[in-house]
């Protein structure tokens, strides 16, 4: 590719193309924008792969194509894989539900149980940044926190907290302040 990214990875329009052919509304196509928007600003503090983190955020919801519910992390990761994305693009789409989810975690809410906690830099940023959009608004670690404790997920709520202290860290900023 003549743009500079890996070879195998979409540029911007064709994963927008892909999630419009794909049938994902245009509410999840901006909000999709929004949080590569934010991912892209994160990795770049990071020293992240920047083109890697824009494409799994563009792609991260591509499964609420077929499915707005919990296991529309597994639906993307069908939709991806039948469209041939590289490996690293996949497991960003299927890790990045909040903060992750441990296999108990994952058997409980009747997804496949297996680890979905992002591993890499990469994921790690693009779970976070979704965390922090809402639609397509902006919010706080702690506005985060406090949505998923009056929901009652206590335990996303501390990994939240614990993934936006390590990535500040690795940023050596704190991730609230960018916009």
């Amino acid at each position: 590719m003549t743009d500079g990214r890996k070879p195998g990875l979409p540029n911007r329009d064709e994963c927008i193309s892909l999630l419009v052919e794909s049938g994902c509304d245009q509410a999840v196509i901006l909000h999709c924008e929004a949080v590569a928007s934010l991912a892209i600003k994160f990795a770049r503090k990071c020293e992240a792969a920047v083109d890697l983190v824009e494409v799994g955020a563009l792609l991260h919801d591509i499964g609420r194509c077929r499915s707005h519910g919990i296991d529309h992390a597994i639906k993307g990761v069908k939709v991806a894989e039948e469209h041939g994305l590289p490996a690293s693009i996949i497991k960003i789409i299927e890790r990045h539900i909040g903060a992750g989810l441990t296999k108990e975690e994952a058997k409980k809410l009747g997804l496949p149980p297996k680890d979905y906690l992002p591993r890499t830099l990469e994921e790690k940023i693009v779970s976070h940044a979704d965390t922090l959009i809402a639609g397509t608004r902006r919010t706080t670690v702690k506005q985060a926190v406090a949505w998923l404790t009056r929901q009652g997920h206590l335990d996303a709520a501390m990994r939240v907290l614990k993934l936006h202290e390590e990535l500040s860290a690795a940023c050596g900023m704190n991730l609230d302040d960018v916009y």
